[in-house]
């Protein structure tokens, strides 16, 4: 079996980072994918359960799990924390699954750091129009918190070239078909191949 790859995903709020992955989560049923589920310090939102969007926790807990070295990857992000555990994504990655993790910059150069075989993909707005217009349309954050989110847009946005691939998300459809494209050839590499086909690869290459 071969390793499953841990994709680091970026995106200023509202460029539709979210959308993507849960539509290619939804188009691969084959259960070899999954997002990892972050703990937060934040409010829940309508619709969101505890342990399926987030794992909702206090900021007294959170400092306790910051002390036990429990997180791979952690940052303070709007006054909230949020912390991706590094025991899950082992096990997930050992089980030949790919996992994608739906995290700001700052926490994807943390996540490079320990674990350089990440690969790293951010979404683009197609303007800050488009990108407030998505903010307002949302219907979850007051005026002040979405002036708030624009304002933070162009440093997050600053650092796309950090990242290994970049989508534009204007036409939905053509970058998710981008997205896929992305997953598509890391695992036609050889050596998740070689891994995957390695008893057909035997006997194709045994003598006659």
């Amino acid at each position: 079996m071969s390793q499953g790859t841990l994709y680091i995903v970026s995106a200023p709020s509202g460029a539709g980072k979210s959308s993507l992955i849960t539509a290619l989560l939804d188009n691969n049923p084959a259960n070899d994918m999954k997002v990892s589920v972050s703990h937060t310090t934040r409010a829940m939102r309508p619709g969101e359960s505890h342990g399926i969007h987030y794992n909702f926790t206090t900021v007294e807990d959170f400092t306790q799990l910051i002390q036990e070295n429990v997180f791979l990857e952690y940052a303070e992000v709007f006054s909230n924390f949020y912390g991706t555990s590094r025991l899950w994504i082992e096990e997930q990655l050992q089980q030949g699954i790919d996992v994608f993790l739906d995290i700001d910059w700052q926490g994807a150069r943390q996540i490079r750091e320990l674990m350089p075989e990440a690969k790293s993909i951010f979404i683009l707005p197609p303007s800050k129009a488009e990108l407030e217009r998505r903010l307002h349309g949302r219907g979850q954050d007051s005026a002040e918190i979405i002036a708030k989110r624009m304002e933070e847009a162009c440093s997050e946005i600053s650092h796309y070239n950090e990242y290994d691939y970049v989508i534009v998300n204007d036409d939905f459809s053509v970058a998710l078909g981008d997205f896929n494209a992305i997953i598509r050839a890391e695992r036609l590499k050889q050596d998740k191949q070689t891994a995957k086909y390695s008893k057909m690869l035997n006997a194709l290459l045994a003598d006659q």
